[in-house]
């Protein structure tokens, strides 16, 4: 948790930098294909995610000009299907993007994404503790821009799994793979 505030207290000095500096600052929203990782037991098969159409929403700054830094802190939900089990998944994002812009109107971008797990819920199955609820992933896009409107598409992996352990069932030491691999459809505004 002590993490979660740093990171929020460092994006709102960020932003207040970008205010000041003339680079800029606005709200993020979109899209997000994804799917968490496998369900493991030791002496089973793995059960894997069909990917699901989830959403973000959340605020962006940008310090720079043609090669820039742009952190953004985002609410996301995440949702996979578990041979007909639906997995919700709540989180914060803070990616910080290392980008370039080109030809005035494009840029593409590439960086770490931290994760904090605030809520998961597969249907008709009790989860304990998610094993990290603070993790660390990559982004890498690309997007174009037209005036205040941003459009980008943006591909994430996480760089470790994270487990919580699905409890009560007739099989023990099931595990869930929480830790998504998306594909992110945003849309940004420029205040």
């Amino acid at each position: 948790m002590k993490n979660l505030l740093f990171a929020g207290f460092l994006l709102i000095g960020l932003i207040s930098f970008a205010q000041s500096g003339g680079s800029g600052f606005g709200l993020r929203a979109g899209l997000n294909f994804s799917s968490t990782g496998d369900i493991k037991a030791s002496d089973l098969a793995e059960i894997s995610a069909d990917t699901k159409l989830g959403y973000h929403v959340g605020v962006w700054g940008r310090i720079g000009g043609r090669a820039y830094v742009r952190p953004e802190l985002v609410f996301t939900q995440v949702n996979s299907d578990y041979a007909g089990e639906n997995f919700k998944m709540q989180k914060l994002d803070l990616p910080v993007l290392f980008g370039h812009r080109f030809l005035k109107i494009f840029h593409g971008f590439i960086g770490p994404a931290f994760q904090y797990v605030l809520k998961t819920d597969l249907q008709d199955v009790d989860l304990g503790d998610v094993e990290n609820e603070f993790t660390v992933g990559f982004q890498i896009g690309g997007g174009l821009n037209l005036g205040k409107i941003g459009v980008d598409l943006r591909w994430e992996r996480g760089l470790s799994p994270n487990y919580v352990d699905l409890i009560g069932g007739e099989i023990e030491g099931l595990r869930l793979d929480t830790r998504p691999t998306q594909l992110i459809l945003g849309l940004s505004y420029k205040f």
